[in-house]
């Protein structure tokens, strides 16, 4: 017979799932768990400046890993805090388990000091979540949330436990079964035989591969694919390291910041295999003109995703590995000649504006001799603005790369957060994170907590001093009223890295970059390169907000 707390129990659960680091906060309402976990043998606690920080240290160990990560908050502000960090893990399927303090059970509802509606508030944004009512029932509900989390499409799910649970004294018998992943929904051969027949038929076919590719690890079952039926390939912004940038077939990143002759290819398609991929309006820009001649192969394990934005031709649900492996020795090797010389005429009438090789006069040179410096085991983290989308059309990425970034939510702040935590999960990887100065302000305070874990963090602080996507809109479509985009303080960026104990390099004035670079990434621990950067320096191509992704700006037609 066993007896403890439910703090006691909620930690002994934990170790047994196999959880061995935790970011998170202390406060009134989870000190219980913290007293508990203090006597922990097995999990190390990472104590972030902000709950948003935490949530982000565990997406970064989650989506390097592809295990669950765990993150702990206090109860109110606490609990707020964290929301916005689980609903990005919701909108790019990192499965996640927070774990919120809660005030006590007798309090709930009576506007308590530090009480919010943790649960009622979470419901949109988690795949589940759980308001923990006595504490005998986390022997059900932790082992469930950690197969909630990683079955199927991956999740965050929420635990939230008040406070006198945590110290209600629960007696058991036997430990639970540690969750793990359900078994994956069985595809029906009918719409498999309707793929393959539609594959062989199509005469210019298109692979577009998403975030679901990488999180099946389904990247060289789909590379096989494309090479046999002679498929060129194009990818969302989360799927970019499923082929190789300079793979034949590669057409890199399709949407709003693809190259026009990408976006072109695919108006003239006439059919789609879609794997993995949400059909976000990033992607594919209104998506009612989207492709209009192409028939739909759409693959997915969320059944939800399937005819939810554009109805497909043929659903496949199931596990896109699987499903490719059937789909291999069924199609047909074609060489499609025709279409690939189409490919290549696209190429050479709308050339791409991706440098060739890295150099120090552009910032899309500079990532990309980042990129060639850092080899193919860099784990690459960006922030969300220019630089991410800079990064997302010049970094030469590879299978293998490890590439973090916010892509449905777009949140700023979350590059420093997960590298920290994918630094974490990987201490023998470099961690290369690209940031722009608001972004990087977003979350500054976790400069501290890098410094406190010693991690190998590289931040490349491409410095506008301007919130650089909003300023490129506002000139474009708001007739240059930069209301707002423009910060009127600069910021020391090296110096106040250097108060938090960063080592610091700064490229402005300097007379050999490559030198610089070399020597920073050379670097163990955390570590800022500070880049100046024009601030009218513009990410082109691109596709105005709404409109069809044949309308595209910059480039050929940018005056």
């Amino acid at each position: 017979m066993f007896s403890m707390t439910g703090a006691e129990l909620t930690v002994s659960l934990l170790e047994r799932q196999g959880i061995r680091t935790i970011a998170g906060i202390p406060g009134g309402a989870n000190l219980p768990l913290y007293d508990a976990l203090s006597r922990s043998t097995l999990i190390r606690h990472v104590l972030a400046r902000h709950e948003q920080g935490a949530g982000f240290m565990a997406q970064g160990m989650a989506r390097v890993t592809g295990r669950v990560a765990v993150c702990f908050a206090t109860s109110g502000p606490g609990a707020t805090n964290i929301l916005t960090a689980i609903a990005d893990a919701k909108l790019d399927s990192v499965p996640v388990v927070c774990i919120t303090g809660q005030v006590p059970r007798a309090m709930i509802g009576t506007d308590a000091f530090q009480e919010v509606d943790t649960y009622g508030m979470s419901i949109p944004v988690t795949k589940h979540n759980f308001l923990v009512r006595q504490a005998e029932d986390l022997l059900r509900i932790i082992p469930e949330a950690f197969a909630i989390a990683a079955s199927g499409r991956p999740g965050p799910v929420l635990i939230d436990i008040p406070r006198d649970v945590q110290l209600e004294r629960v007696n058991f018998g036997q430990w639970p079964e540690a969750g793990c992943c359900e078994p994956v929904p069985a595809f029906f051969d009918a719409d498999l035989e309707a793929a393959v027949n539609m594959l062989n038929a199509a005469r210019r076919p298109i692979l577009w591969i998403g975030g679901g590719v990488v999180a099946s690890g389904a990247e060289r079952e789909m590379l096989a694919l494309a090479e046999r039926a002679s498929m060129p390939v194009t990818s969302t912004l989360m799927g970019l390291t499923a082929i190789a940038h300079d793979h034949p077939l590669s057409m890199g990143m399709l949407g709003m910041h693809a190259q026009r002759h990408t976006n072109m290819a695919l108006e003239a398609c006439d059919l789609i295999l879609a794997a993995g991929v949400r059909f976000d309006d990033r992607a594919t820009g209104k998506v009612q003109e989207f492709c209009p001649q192409a028939k739909v192969i759409h693959i997915d394990i969320d059944h939800s995703e399937l005819d939810k934005l554009r109805p497909a031709t043929v659903a496949i649900l199931g596990d896109i590995r699987e499903v490719a492996n059937a789909l291999l020795p069924k199609v047909v090797p074609v060489e499609r000649q025709e279409w690939l010389d189409y490919i290549v005429a696209l190429k050479r009438a709308f050339p791409s504006q991706i440098p060739e090789r890295g150099g120090h006069a552009t910032p899309q040179e500079l990532i990309r001799r980042v990129g060639e410096l850092a080899g193919e085991e860099a784990i690459v983290v960006t922030d969300v603005g220019k630089h991410q989308m800079w990064t997302a059309q010049s970094y030469p990425f590879h299978p293998g790369i490890a590439w973090l970034t916010s892509g449905g939510l777009g949140t700023m702040g979350f590059g420093l957060p997960s590298a920290i935590g994918a630094a974490l999960a990987a201490p023998e990887r470099k961690v290369i994170c690209f940031s722009g100065d608001g972004s990087l302000l977003m979350n500054i305070q976790e400069m501290a907590t890098a410094a406190e874990q010693d991690v190998d963090v590289t931040v490349i602080l491409l410095n506008n001093v301007c919130l650089g996507l909003v300023h490129q809109q506002q000139e474009l479509f708001f007739k240059a009223n930069y209301f707002s985009s423009i910060y009127e303080v600069s910021v020391d960026f090296p110096r106040i890295a250097s108060g938090f104990g960063w080592k610091t390099w700064d490229l402005a004035g300097a007379q050999d970059p490559d030198a610089v670079l070399r020597e920073a990434l050379a670097h163990k621990g955390p570590a800022l390169i500070h880049v100046p950067v024009d601030r009218d320096e513009k990410v082109w191509p691109m596709v105005p907000p709404g409109a069809a992704n044949r309308t595209m700006l910059g480039g050929e037609c940018h005056a």
